[in-house]
């Protein structure tokens, strides 16, 4: 359950970003800054889960993959096609 909830909060992230960008009328950039953004926070969950829980690296890894990367290819997935508008 939580790693549906950080996901989610990683397309809360996603969808700011992209509400900023289209205030400036970037959103193609905005979805490439949404990356670093997200790779902080979802680095950030795992060293929660880390230091705090008590997970180990190994066991915490590869939740840091599914939960930074089905975000991240949304964004990248947007990119490609608000970059051919």
């Amino acid at each position: 359950m939580h790693t549906l909830l950080v996901m989610g909060a990683g397309f809360a992230l996603l969808g700011l970003c992209l509400l900023v960008g289209w205030r400036k009328g970037a959103m193609a950039h905005a979805a490439l800054a949404f990356l670093p953004l997200w790779l902080l926070g979802a680095g950030i969950n795992l060293a929660v889960g880390v230091l705090a829980a008590g997970y180990s690296v190994a066991e915490e890894l590869p939740i840091f993959a599914v939960i930074f990367a089905v975000p991240a290819t949304l964004a990248g997935f947007l990119w490609s096609r608000l970059q051919r508008t």
